[in-house]
């Protein structure tokens, strides 16, 4: 047993400070070794903080990979490489504090290697320049991540009790076995006091709209197709919009723009990089300059492979789930017409919401009306067109009044007297959601990809939600869990309500 405990102590003294030997001790090094115990502690609350920044972040994947796309003319997925990076460094910091542990508990020399510390090192800076990067490029994403508290607060209560429960035997060893000055008894034993408490109490500051009751539950939201389905097929292209019919969607959101010849197509991309991202016009068209959608004339569009980018780059890794026949079907998509999608839409009798773009702004007004020509044209139930875009938002009113207005700003519905909004999850708390729903305002939310914010949204009352993931929301019965007072019995009166945890 003996010689199974010397060669535990010597493989953790091996892998912590590469010391298979057992070194001196010395006054000095013992408090360098515990300078860098603190600073080992910190980088690792730091590097789980942010492997937690960025997990939540993981529904809006979509703006990361778009901006590496933008700079690098290079269509991978930036965030999974982000969160590999991540996910190692917070792995490499636990794995080095648990042999920090072992090492007290051996009653080791704790002399951390100095490769370590330059990993810790170029760790930290790793961490600084992501949350730099967030604060100053995406600062939107630190309103994911309070919202995301309302989703795992209780769970993150739970992990700390547990991770303080298993510590406590080592600080209880630490304050009155193994440090010998009072000074460090009192540090440590005050700073465990004052976690432990925080840890405890911090429920009364935990607020979620799924601490609710059920009866209060408000109907699950309605599926909004982002550009269809794009994770089992390319984005706005006719096979999107048919796989997210079979999700049950009850509108699609598109982007429209006009070829030179005057023609509505689907395109999202609008800007210098028009085209080249989900088409081959590099390879069709390379001695045009692709600048907007007047570049081309329709006939030229139809020319455009506009789903082979999808098999090969497999933007959302889902292109292994689909069959054979269906990958060849992705593969030779091409870009549809407005009017090919209205016509899909007034078959299946859903909705029609698009943003309506140009590289030349001045352009806009002109296209309004050509759009709102071409809907007409197409004898589509006025009923279900969502018009969202905000000019000319008064000649549409006047010249379609069957078109639902839908705004993305609470001021100019209010102005209108309208009663739709369109707006980004994470523009307004899920206080005013719940608000504005209490007045009978239809809210939708954009982009919602991930059961958790899925859920909390549930709770929140939200209308309806676009999403990426339409195959994978349709099939969520009830949110991940709701927390409800149990109902007051006679044996309760005058007694405060208990709550119950209702896992679901």
């Amino acid at each position: 047993m003996s010689n199974c405990n010397s060669f535990c102590v010597a493989c953790t003294r091996t892998l912590y400070s590469c010391h298979w030997g057992k070194p001196q001790k010395t006054t000095k090094s013992k408090q360098k070794a515990y300078l860098w115990v603190t600073i080992l502690s910190v980088v690792t609350l730091l590097a789980l903080a942010w492997m937690y920044i960025c997990l939540v972040s993981y529904n809006d994947q979509d703006d990361v990979n778009w901006k590496g796309f933008a700079a690098l003319q290079l269509w991978i997925n930036w965030f999974m490489v982000l969160i590999i990076l991540s996910a190692l460094l917070s792995g490499y910091c636990v794995f080095l504090l648990c042999f920090a542990l072992f090492q007290v508990a051996f009653k080791e020399p704790l002399d951390l290697h100095w490769t370590h510390k330059i990993f810790l090192f170029c760790g930290f800076v790793f961490i600084t320049a992501g949350v730099t990067g967030i604060t100053f490029m995406w600062q939107e994403e630190w309103v994911t991540v309070q919202l995301s508290l309302e989703a795992t607060g209780p769970f993150l209560q739970f992990g700390a009790v547990g991770a303080l429960t298993l510590m406590s035997k080592l600080v209880f060893k630490a304050v009155f076995f193994t440090t010998s000055k009072k000074f460090s008894r009192y540090v440590i034993g005050a700073t465990f006091t004052v976690v432990s408490a925080a840890i405890f109490l911090c429920p009364l500051w935990i607020q979620s709209p799924c601490f609710i009751e059920k009866k209060d539950l408000p109907p699950k939201p309605k599926l909004i197709g982002h550009r269809g389905a794009p994770m089992l097929a390319p984005e706005n292209t006719i096979m999107s919009f048919n796989r997210s019919i079979s999700c049950g969607v009850k509108a699609f959101e598109t982007d429209v723009q006009l070829s030179k010849d005057g023609v509505p197509f689907l395109m999202h991309d609008h800007n210098t990089k028009f085209l080249l991202r989900t088409t081959d016009a590099k390879d069709k068209f390379p001695n045009k300059t692709l600048s907007g959608g007047t570049s081309l004339t329709w006939a030229e569009y139809q020319r455009l492979n506009a789903g082979e980018w999808f098999v090969q780059t497999d933007p959302f890794r889902t292109v292994s789930q689909l069959s054979e026949d269906e990958k060849a079907l992705a593969g030779n998509q091409t870009i549809p017409s407005l009017l090919q999608l209205l016509n899909l839409a007034q078959d299946h009798n859903i909705s029609v919401m698009f943003d309506l773009y140009s590289f030349n702004e001045s352009n806009l007004e002109n296209n309004t009306v050509e759009i709102v020509k071409t809907i007409q044209l197409s004898g589509i139930n006025p009923d279900l067109v969502l018009w969202l875009p905000s000019t000319k938002r008064n000649y549409v009113h006047t010249t379609a009044p069957g078109f639902t207005q839908v705004y993305n700003n609470i001021d100019d519905m209010k102005r209108n007297k309208g009663n739709h909004l369109n707006l980004k999850y994470s523009k307004n708390s899920t206080t005013e959601i719940r608000e504005l729903r209490k007045t009978e305002v239809e809210v939708n939310l954009w982009v919602v990809n991930e059961r958790w914010l899925f859920s909390l949204l549930w709770c929140a009352g939200a209308s309806s939600v676009t999403t990426n993931a339409c195959h994978i929301l349709k099939d969520i019965e009830k949110p991940d869990w709701i927390i409800a007072s149990e109902p007051e019995g006679p044996h309760q009166v005058g007694t405060r309500k208990k709550c119950s945890p209702s896992y679901q």
